[in-house]
């Protein structure tokens, strides 16, 4: 985890809540010690309902039909 000053989020605070939002964690100092930390927060997982309902627009998949185009698409030799 980065370590950033109190004055470098003062002067970089957009640079460095761009950084977080990218998913790094950071280690807010003051005066060298350690007085915060800023990390992503959690972003809500999906529903169950949600998560249904997209599979059922998935289209079907074929048994032979994928395996005859994986069997073309890879090296048998391997």
């Amino acid at each position: 985890m980065t370590e950033v000053s109190i004055r470098d989020l003062r002067n970089h605070g957009g640079e460095l809540i761009d950084r977080v939002a990218r998913g790094e964690q950071l280690l807010v100092t003051r005066d060298g010690r350690r007085v915060a930390e800023l990390r992503p927060i959690s972003q809500p997982g999906i529903q169950a309902a949600v998560l249904v309902e997209r599979w059922s627009r998935l289209p079907l998949v074929e048994p032979d039909r994928i395996r005859h185009d994986i069997d073309a698409a890879v090296d048998g030799s391997l």
